[in-house]
This record gives structure tokens, sequence and C-alpha cells, in this order.
């Protein structure tokens, strides 16, 4: 499929405005889909964040997914309603337009519970190729289930260290503890700024 792309390029003459481009471009594939040519296989976008998106960005979007030769688009967002970018004023469900929003849909997804947390962080360990002791696997699930997933993935590594300076070859309870004091998550963060907000510098 590549190399008639490369083939039509060469021997046409293309306006190299980009709408124009992606117009002629989608006209080349329609016509070798209907001459039995080439075979249309959707792809996957997945945008996160996208909540960070503008509203001149929503609206490409939305048009683009008109195409008959649009892929299937995934957003991820964790918000809430929230403004839109690029307005003052307009607030939507997850940051997100409502026309586009009702085209789309809603996946509706729970936090991990200890358990689930835990084996995330068993296979982790594994892909790693740490080891950890059965206490120190359910330490670090409590703190993962308290403060966040990614948090809790984020201590393997300097546990590991701490762990190889004391001249272990196994992660415990004590060491996850060691740098769960030292490194401070989001909310022990964000608690800490505000009990001594007067101490930091404006």
């Amino acid at each position: 499929m590549n190399t008639i792309f490369i083939k039509y390029i060469q021997e046409n003459v293309i306006n190299p405005d980009c709408d124009k481009l992606r117009i002629e471009i989608n006209q080349v594939v329609n016509k070798y889909i209907d001459q039995g040519i080439a075979e249309l296989v959707p792809g996957v976008l997945f945008i996160d964040e996208v909540h960070m998106l503008d509203l001149q960005t929503f609206t490409y979007l939305h048009k683009s997914l008109e195409s008959p030769i649009a892929p299937i688009v995934i957003f991820a967002t964790n918000r809430g309603r929230c403004t839109i970018r690029g307005t003052e004023d307009i607030v939507s469900p997850h940051g997100i337009p409502l026309d586009l929003l009702d085209r789309l849909l809603i996946i509706r997804t729970h936090t991990y519970n200890t358990n689930e947390i835990e084996q995330i962080l068993k296979l982790r360990a594994q892909t790693e190729g740490l080891l950890l002791t059965d206490g120190a696997f359910k330490l670090l699930s409590e703190i993962g289930t308290k403060s966040t997933l990614r948090y809790a993935v984020q201590l393997l590594t300097p546990a590991n260290q701490l762990c190889k300076i004391n001249g272990k070859t196994q992660i415990n309870e004590s060491n996850i503890n060691d740098v769960h004091a030292i490194f401070l998550d989001t909310k022990r963060s964000s608690k800490n700024l505000s009990e001594k907000n007067t101490k930091y510098m404006a």
C-alpha cells in the first residue's frame, strides 16, 4: 500500500496544501479499495489526557471521524467537568465538547483494589527481574491503594537500589518503608506544601 502511495505522489502533481493533499490521498485510497487493489484495515488512534486538547483540535477530530477511512479512536482522561481548553467559559464533562461526546461510547472504569494492585506489582517485578518478600508486596500494594498504582510501581527501582546497597538480593518491608519515607507521592507532597506554605518562596 505504501508503494502505491509513493508511486502516485511521484507521478502526480499534488497541491502542497495539507487539506487538499489529504482529500486527494483519500480519493486515491477509495479508488484502490473499489478496484480491489487495496484493502482498508482500520487502525487505532489512542489519545491520552484528551482534556488537554483545545476546541480547534476537537473540531478537526470531529470532522475527521466522519471519514470512511477514519481509525478507531480511543480517548482517555481522568477529569470530570472542566473548561474546554481554548475557551473561557465552556464547561463540559471530561473537557470534551458535547457534540463530540455524544458520539462516543463511554467505558466506566473502577480503581484497582489491593489484591489487583499486588498482582500487577508482581508482574512488574517479574518483568524487571526483581525479588520481593511477600510482606514487601503486601506493604507496597497497600501504599498503592492509598496513593496510586503508578507511585507504587515507581518505588520498586529505588527500593531495589537500597536493597543492593545493603548487600541483599530480595527487597523487604524495611526497604519499602525507607523509600516511601524519602519519596513523596502527590497527595503527601500537596499536603506538605499546604501545611508549610509560608516556608517556601512565592
